[in-house]
């Protein structure tokens, strides 16, 4: 029975991407013989109203005080990251270096590697921009938790987009490609703790697949996407700020790119891993005040796992994940206008058949615990919701560059599987700290993790009949706070030290509360 139920369901997604992929294609077509047809007209058609070009705008195309801005973010509507829009031509000097003459040209570059002898800037003006990036984060606990260590983690990734307006002169919309590689040992394992303290370990320590799809911007009213993507970028993912990650200004993995329970409580196709799915994004104003989005992906627990890592079929599917999101952007940017505020909520319904929450149970106790016969059934579809909600507190008058933004989510999910119903993060994070440093920031968040409430009901009612000293350990929740200085030297890196306290490590109280010192680096090849 479960494989015929399995069966159906592979050849309905495959159907429904096929079918999809055919509308797009045939939309796509159908707008470029438009495009022939109206040649006289062809810089209205293709030409979002709401793009300013003038004299402020950077070689990317995007102004200054353009929203704070993140490719897949509800208050991103700039034409050239959406590949609707050919940018103009940046000139390239015939003799321009491969290295920096100096060292303080090469802290001025916008990435480590620089221009290439020119290279970097003829393949963008081809309509390529390649990207590159390493990430380490290291920590240590001399105080608290099982046992102390200290791990190192790392990240590189490798990747490309492809304008095809830049291209071809056609809007056949934009191709992403993503590769990353992950390596090295979490600290989460040996402290232990329900979230990874490191931002950047998991999901398999090896090379995967991370993107490879191709969205389209149809008009300035609805964008799509469709490949191997992760809702993360898409759904309950972080606002960008100062041209940065918000949350991702913290190295605890309970804030870094998304509220974690929705990936602990549900099928959510967390970053690095790669879904099949796709999305509808909807701007009912046309520009970046409202979103309203929805999309599918396969839910797929193996995925994570280092042999799965190039796995591009529906092989080990349980179901589908079906999100979506409203999002508001009210005020002006990050340095213009009124002090921005943007709130986003949505939900979620996972069609999975799972265990309910009493399978998770053993995970909180000793290997020789008693734990009675559990009342585990199975769960046919599971559902949730989150809000997130961001606001510029103030804006230094004398540099609008510095300013200071707070941040606060709550996750809900389903009380029949959870293992993390309510889930809540929050933070402020101030840019601009010493006279002399207009780019570092400061950051102070922590995290909420309670535990669903029926296993310390189960385990309570257990040591009633047993008695208190069962050596049964009740679940409650595990909540933790973290302090970081973020130091940015250049545009392309970031030294990050700090430190972290986690309450309850693993949800109990079996072991002492744990103090990390915490050290992350990030650089832009």
């Amino acid at each position: 029975m479960l494989v015929s139920r399995t069966g159906r369901l592979r050849s309905l997604w495959v159907a429904g991407t096929v079918l999809g992929s055919c509308f797009l294609g045939v939309q796509a077509y159908a707008q470029t013989k438009s495009q022939q047809t109206s040649s006289s007209n062809e810089t209205a058609a293709t030409l979002d109203p709401i793009e300013k070009v003038s004299t402020t705008t950077n070689s990317s195309g995007v102004n200054k005080d353009s929203p704070a801005s993140l490719f897949g973010s509800p208050y991103d509507r700039s034409q050239p990251t959406l590949g609707t829009v050919r940018h103009p031509y940046i000139p390239v000097p015939g003799n321009e270096a491969l290295f920096p003459k100096s060292f303080s040209d090469w802290l001025k570059q916008p990435t480590m590697t620089g221009d290439w002898g020119g290279l970097r800037t003829r393949l963008q003006n081809m309509g390529i921009t390649p990207q590159g990036h390493y990430l380490q984060d290291s920590a240590g606990n001399p105080v608290g938790g099982k046992t102390q260590a200290v791990r190192y983690a790392h990240e590189v990734g490798i990747g490309a987009d492809v304008n095809f307006a830049q291209l071809t002169g056609h809007n056949y919309g934009m191709f992403h490609v993503l590769l990353t590689e992950r390596a090295g040992l979490g600290i989460g394992q040996k402290i232990p703790t329900l979230n990874s303290p490191q931002q950047i370990f998991g999901s398999g320590e090896t090379i995967r697949f991370t993107r490879l799809s191709w969205e389209m911007q149809w008009s300035r009213y609805a964008d799509t996407e469709i490949g191997w993507i992760n809702t993360e970028n898409d759904f309950g993912q972080s606002t960008m700020h100062w041209g940065m990650s918000l949350y991702c200004q913290f190295e605890s993995n309970a804030i870094c790119g998304m509220p974690q329970a929705l990936a602990s409580n549900s099928g959510y196709g967390y970053y690095p891993t790669a879904h099949p799915g796709a999305f509808l994004k909807l701007y009912p104003f046309g520009d970046e005040r409202m979103l309203v989005s929805a999309g599918i992906y396969n839910v797929d627990p193996t995925i994570s796992n280092t042999g799965y890592a190039w796995k591009l079929g529906l092989h080990n599917s349980t179901g589908a994940y079906l999100p979506f999101q409203v999002g508001y952007h009210f005020g002006g940017t990050d340095s213009k206008g009124r002090l921005p505020t943007n709130v986003k909520f949505g939900g979620y319904w996972d069609t999975s058949e799972v265990n309910n929450v009493y399978a998770q149970l053993a995970g909180f106790e000793l290997s020789n615990a008693a734990l009675g016969n559990l009342p585990i059934e199975k769960v046919r579809g599971r559902y949730g919701g989150w809000f997130m909600a961001d606001q510029m507190l103030q804006r230094d008058k004398s540099d609008s560059s510095r300013s200071t933004v707070a941040f606060l989510s709550f996750t809900w999910g389903d009380p029949r599987t959870a293992i993390a119903p309510y889930f809540i993060t929050w933070g402020v994070v101030r840019k601009g700290t010493f006279w002399n440093r207009p780019n570092d920031t400061i950051s102070l968040g922590g995290k909420f993790n309670f535990v669903n409430p029926k296993l310390g009901a189960y385990v309570g009612a257990l040591q009633v009949q047993q008695g208190a000293d069962n050596g049964l350990l009740k679940p409650s929740g595990e909540h933790a706070g973290e302090l970081n200085y973020g130091w940015r030297p250049t545009q392309w890196l970031t030294v990050r030290p700090g430190l972290q306290y986690i309450w309850h490590p693993g949800g109990t109280n079996r072991y002492k509360n744990a103090l990390l010192l915490d050290f992350e680096t990030g650089v832009t090849f």
